[in-house]
C-alpha cells in the first residue's frame, strides 16, 4: 500500500483507514475484521466485547471536564461491498485494498475502495485512540453485515448501549446531515424449468453487456444509470420475438445493493436467421447506446459467435421469463411528496441467473414509507408469479422516520453554519442506514448521520475526497466537544 495514503491529512483518520483496509472484510465473512477490532480496543485498555450477533462494542470514558455530557454512540459498519472490474485480478478474501491518490481523491486499483463505511469506522477508531481530543463518554458500535442484510443492526438487543445520542458516520456528501432513510426488502423469484436439446442447425452466440457505471442501488437509483439485467432482457426479448432466440444461460449482476454493471447470456438462433439476427441486434444496440450516451458513455454490448450449448430453456417458460422481467419495475417508483428531491420508493433488479434448469431473479426494493415498500414488492411478486415463480420476501428492515425537532440536529446545523458560512442540507436519504433499525430497540435515542464525500460507492469507481475528509474531521471534532450536558 502506498505510503502517500498515510501521509494525507488528517493523518489520524487516514492511518486508521489504511490499517482497516489491510484487513479483508467482505459481508458475512467479517471474522478477521472482528478480531482486528477487538484487538484494537483491548490494546488501548478499553472495555471491548462482542454481542451475540458479533457486533463489536468498545467503551471509552469521557475526557477530563466532559464527564457531565450525554453519553454518545459512535456507529459504523465493518463490512464493505466487494466489486471489481472484469480485468482486475484480485481476491477480496485474502488481499487488502490497493489504494492510490488521484488528485483530490483516494481510489482503489480496479476494486471498491471500502470508504463506505471504512472512513466512518476509521474516524471512530481515531477518537478511541486519541489522547488529546475532547469528547464525552463513548459507546463505539461497529456493526456487521450492513451491506447484505443489516443483520448486525437487526440483531443488536436493547439495553447494551448506554448512549443517549447516536452519531452514525455513514453519509456520503459532506454538506448533508441525514435525519431519515429508506427501509428495504429483498424480493427473490425462483422456479425450475425443463431443458431441451438444442435443435439441429442452430448457431450459438454469447451476448455481453458491460462497461456500465453501476453504483449504489439506493443513492444512485435516480440518476438514470443503465441496469445490465434490463438491457440484456431487451436484447433477448427482441431476439425471441423476431428470430426465435432460445436461452441457454444468463449471468447478470452480482450484489443485491449494487446496480448491475454486467450481464452475459449464452443463446442460440436457427442458422437460417444468422445474418439477419446479427444485423437486427446491431440496430437495437445502437438505439440503446444512443439512449444512454449521456449517463453511460462507456457502455459496451457485444454479440459474438460461440460454442453451441447442448441444452436450452423450454420455450414456454422462456417466454414467461422474458416478459415478466420486462414488466418488472426497475428504478424510481415514487418520489416523496414531503421532502424535495427524495426518492421515496424504488427497485433494483440486482441479479439474474439462469442455468441448469433453475431461474433466480433477485431484487432489492427500498422505501421510506413501509406501505409503499410492500406495494412495489407485491407488484414485483405479481409479475414473477404470472410465469410460475415462487416469490420470497426476506430481510425486511424499517426506514428511519425524520425528527426535525432533534437536539443533536440543532447542534450540528449550528456548528456547520459557523464553520462553513452556509447552512447544511438537512435531508433524508434513499440508502438503508442502520439508524431506523437501531431505533426499534433504542426508541428514545436521538440519532443523526453525517460523513465525508464519497462517490461511486458499491462500484470500482468508488472514491473518497481528501479535502472533504479534512472538512468532515473538523466538523466531527467540534461536535464531540459540544455534546449537550445531561439533563
Amino acid at each position: 500500500m502506498s505510503q502517500e495514503i498515510r501521509n494525507l491529512e488528517p493523518k489520524a483518520l487516514w492511518n486508521k483507514f489504511a490499517d482497516l483496509n489491510a484487513v479483508p472484510r467482505p459481508s458475512k465473512k467479517e471474522g478477521r475484521v472482528i478480531e482486528f477490532m477487538k484487538k484494537f480496543g483491548e490494546s488501548l485498555g478499553l472495555e471491548t466485547f462482542e454481542d451475540e450477533i458479533r457486533n463489536v462494542i468498545i467503551r471509552k470514558p469521557a475526557t477530563p471536564g466532559m464527564e457531565n455530557r450525554k453519553t454518545i454512540v459512535l456507529q459504523g459498519h465493518l463490512d464493505m461491498v466487494h466489486q471489481k472490474n472484469n480485468d482486475t485480478n484480485f481476491d477480496f478474501d485474502t488481499q487488502g485494498i490497493d489504494m492510490y491518490v488521484d488528485g483530490d481523491w483516494v481510489r482503489a486499483k480496479g476494486t471498491t475502495l471500502g470508504a463506505d463505511n471504512g472512513l466512518g469506522v476509521a474516524a471512530i477508531m481515531a477518537v478511541l485512540e486519541s489522547k488529546d481530543i475532547p469528547h464525552p463518554a463513548i459507546d463505539a458500535l461497529f456493526t456487521i453485515d450492513e451491506e447484505t442484510g443489516m443483520t448486525g443492526a437487526l440483531g443488536l438487543k436493547g439495553g447494551i448501549l448506554k448512549g443517549e445520542i447516536l452519531l452514525n458516520l455513514d453519509t456520503e456528501e459532506d454538506d448533508e446531515i441525514d435525519i431519515g432513510c429508506a427501509g428495504g426488502v429483498d424480493v427473490t423469484a425462483t422456479r425450475s424449468y425443463n431443458e431441451e436439446e438444442t435443435p439441429e442447425g442452430s448457431v450459438g452466440y454469447t451476448i455481453t453487456v458491460k462497461g456500465l457505471n453501476g453504483g449504489h442501488s439506493g443513492m444512485d437509483i435516480h440518476k438514470g444509470l443503465g441496469n445490465a439485467n434490463k438491457i440484456m432482457n431487451r436484447l433477448l426479448f427482441d431476439g425471441f420475438e423476431n428470430f426465435g432466440l432460445q436461452i441457454a444461460e444468463i449471468n447478470g449482476g452480482s450484489l443485491r445493493n449494487a446496480i448491475p454493471r454486467e450481464s452475459v447470456a449464452k443463446v442460440i438462433v436457427a442458422g437460417m436467421y444468422d445474418e439477419a439476427f446479427v444485423f437486427d441486434m446491431q440496430e437495437i444496440i445502437n438505439d440503446i447506446k444512443f439512449e444512454f450516451k449521456t449517463t453511460e458513455p462507456n457502455l459496451v454490448i457485444e454479440i459474438v459467435k460461440s460454442d453451441l450449448p447442448k441444452k436450452v430453456m423450454d420455450l414456454g417458460v422462456q417466454e414467461g421469463f422474458i416478459r415478466s422481467v420486462y414488466a418488472a419495475h426497475n428504478g424510481v417508483y415514487r418520489m416523496s411528496a414531503d421532502m424535495k428531491d427524495l426518492v421515496e420508493t424504488s427497485n433494483n433488479i440486482s441479479k439474474i441467473v439462469v442455468k441448469d434448469g433453475q431461474i433466480s431473479i433477485q431484487n432489492l426494493t427500498r422505501s421510506s414509507v413501509e406501505s409503499s415498500k410492500f406495494d412495489l414488492a407485491n407488484a414485483l411478486r405479481s409479475a414473477y408469479e404470472l410465469f410460475g415463480c415462487e416469490v420470497e420476501f426476506a430481510g425486511s428492515y424499517p426506514g428511519w422516520t425524520p425528527n426535525v425537532k432533534s437536539e443533536i440536529l440543532d447542534l450540528l446545523v449550528d456548528i456547520y453554519q459557523k464553520q462553513n458560512g452556509t447552512k447544511p442540507n438537512v435531508v433524508a436519504c434513499h440508502a438503508g442506514l442502520e439508524c431506523g433499525i437501531l431505533g426499534t430497540n433504542y426508541p428514545g435515542m436521538d440519532m443523526i448521520s453525517f460523513g465525508p464525500t464519497i462517490h461511486g460507492a458499491h462500484s470500482p469507481d468508488e472514491r473518497a475526497s481528501i479535502s472533504s475528509s479534512q472538512k468532515f474531521w473538523k466538523f466531527y471534532l467540534e461536535i464531540l466537544a459540544n455534546i449537550p450536558v445531561r439533563s
